[in-house]
């Protein structure tokens, strides 16, 4: 499991997405997401701006990321 650092209370889950280095640009971000693809807290979701606090994980192609 890999694991992003925050700084401030939150990080949106498009940003979350390519801080982890799972995604290239936003736009692809976008497209994960709005296709179903990514988990947050075990549950797909289809917001890229869904806020992301610390404790939260999700999941894209297998990687599962915790941010801390």
């Amino acid at each position: 499991m890999e694991t992003i650092k925050i700084r401030d209370e939150y990080i949106k889950l498009g940003q979350a997405l390519k801080k982890a280095g799972l995604v290239e640009s936003g736009v692809d971000a976008k497209f994960a997401v709005l296709d179903g693809l990514v988990k947050v807290n075990g549950a797909t979701e289809t917001q890229r701006g869904r806020k992301l606090y610390k404790g939260d994980t999700f999941t894209f192609e297998q990687t599962t990321v915790t941010v801390e």
